[in-house]
């Protein structure tokens, strides 16, 4: 993606004019250094522009690495303490960083790592790359081109609450089709969204409002958000399939995903209360395709998506401790934090190692 900053500015004071006063507040910003209060879930889109979440400001930037994604060694080493290692090149302690993301370029397969850096209102975004030979390099963030889009209806920040409403603006992003899905919360009544934004930026629609039926819980929610997901073709049909806190994991359709609607999807299985879904990735292997997800607390797990055509939807309580679509748990993947699919036969992970050690682990998909 190569277009001169005066093009995108001819393009943005077309949709200023064209658009209402209250719409033209989400026609995109561009610029170079990207003001970012915070950075959080990244996604790449496939010609190497990575989206980054700023769920302080309730805005997605589209950053352009140009030749800062050149240089490294194809692929991504794994390197022990990459925690500790980060913190030394930012000048500070493994415990005053915070890694929020990990995502692999389309054409390097180098790995970024998004990180915060310090706590509360000093806290600072960073950028790193790894690359096949196990460098790192920050990346520059004031010397990047962007463009920066936000997004309407955020729920405003509350630090006392059990679960503060605005880290959840974004909570996970995949770009399909010539557009970035967004996952998260707005303030309205059925809080979760799935948001679709065109791209390059111009505005940001308002989003599917979805609901899903609990079984664990024996109950229709809509404030929970959705946690992760993928982009996925079930049955001929293209789908996102979800994963939520305590989990259950649901399938959308999305043609029906439309801007103001209000979706319930299709609740395929229940992995158990207690946990929440932390990364997902669609990969084959032996002529199969699974899904590999990531949780908290009850380890990684291996999906057949050959069951969730004809899955049986739940509509009903789940007495058991998990029901639904099969699954198998992968032990050789302990502590995983955060996954990207590194090639056709590996995976890269951050997990933790011990108290205050993180590693980045290359290990085979399973």
């Amino acid at each position: 993606m190569m277009r001169s900053l005066n093009l995108w500015l001819l393009t943005a004071l077309v949709v200023v004019a064209s658009l209402s006063p209250s719409a033209a507040r989400q026609v995109s910003q561009t610029g170079q250094g990207p003001a970012m209060a915070s950075i959080g879930l990244l996604a790449f889109g496939p010609d190497g522009t990575l989206f980054a979440a700023d769920n302080q400001n309730a805005a997605i930037f589209a950053l352009e690495l140009g030749a800062l994604a050149n240089g490294g060694a194809p692929g991504a080493k794994g390197l022990d303490a990459v925690n500790t290692k980060l913190a030394e090149m930012l000048g500070t302690a493994a415990a005053e960083v915070a890694i929020t993301d990990l995502a692999v370029h389309p054409r390097t397969r180098n790995a970024y790592i998004s990180v915060m850096r310090g706590q509360g209102a000093g806290a600072a975004p960073a950028l790193f790359r790894i690359d096949g030979a196990g460098a790192i390099t920050h990346l520059a963030l004031p010397s990047m081109t962007f463009q920066r889009v936000e997004l309407q209806n955020a729920p405003a920040a509350n630090a006392s609450a059990r679960q503060n409403p605005r880290t959840q603006v974004v909570t996970d992003m995949a770009f399909a089709d010539g557009r970035l899905w967004v996952a998260g919360l707005s303030n309205e009544e059925f809080a979760s969204k799935l948001r679709t934004i065109a791209y390059p930026f111009t505005a940001v629609e308002p989003g599917t409002s979805v609901e899903i039926y609990h079984g664990n819980h024996g109950q229709l929610e809509t404030r929970s958000p959705v946690y992760a997901f993928v982009p996925y073709t079930v049955d001929n049909t293209p789908h996102l399939i979800a994963g939520y806190l305590c989990t259950p994991l649901v399938k959308f359709p999305i043609a029906e995903l439309k801007p103001g609607e209000k979706v319930r999807g299709t609740t395929i299985a229940e992995f158990g209360a207690g946990n929440r879904v932390l990364d997902m990735i669609v990969y084959r292997k032996g002529g199969a395709e699974f899904l590999l997800a990531a949780n908290n607390s009850r380890g990684v797990m291996k999906i057949p998506t050959n069951t969730f055509a004809s899955a049986a939807p739940i509509t009903t309580p789940v007495e058991t401790e998990t029901g639904g679509v099969p699954f198998e748990k992968v032990p050789s993947m302990a502590g995983v934090l955060q996954l990207d699919k590194l090639d056709d036969n590996n995976t890269i992970v951050l997990a933790q190692a011990s108290a205050g050690t993180q590693n980045l682990q290359v290990l085979p998909l399973p």
